[in-house]
């Protein structure tokens, strides 16, 4: 197997793996707190619904929708970059730079830490614009 593609599924499978966690640590804390906004889920447990999602929900829950903003992004530039033939050298630093930002910024989100979640955040955008830069180098 070539180097960038070992890189790429190394870091699909790690980010699969950073965001099911995070489900499951909404699940957690819904389930140890017993408190649910989805009324079916709420009737399950002989509870009555709750008005809003517990903080650590949301907290999760933005945490979430921000991976869903840039891994699909990672996901396609990674792929262009295997198929081009971009730098072999440099994928594996790209791939997995990213990867671990994106799980940096979900713990500094979930702990509340700033300025590192931003920081955590640019640098997985520097690495999917090092990747741009990279396979439009590639191609032209």
């Amino acid at each position: 197997m070539e180097e960038p593609v070992f890189w790429y599924a190394v870091a699909s499978v790690l980010l699969y793996v950073k965001m099911f966690a995070t489900s499951l640590y909404q699940g957690f804390h819904r389930i140890t707190k017993m408190t649910f906004k989805t009324p079916e889920d709420a009737a399950l447990a002989g509870k009555a619904p709750a008005q809003e999602e517990l903080p650590q929900v949301q907290k999760a829950g933005k945490a979430w929708s921000n991976d869903l903003e840039n891994i699909p992004i990672f996901l396609a530039l990674g792929v262009a970059y295997v198929l081009v033939g971009a730098s072999s050298g440099l994928a594996g630093w790209l791939f997995m730079t990213f990867t671990v930002a994106r799980y940096c910024h979900t713990i500094f989100y979930l702990a509340e830490l700033q300025p590192w979640r931003t920081i955590a955040y640019g640098v997985g955008t520097l690495c999917m614009i090092a990747m741009c830069v990279l396979i439009l180098f590639t191609l032209f």
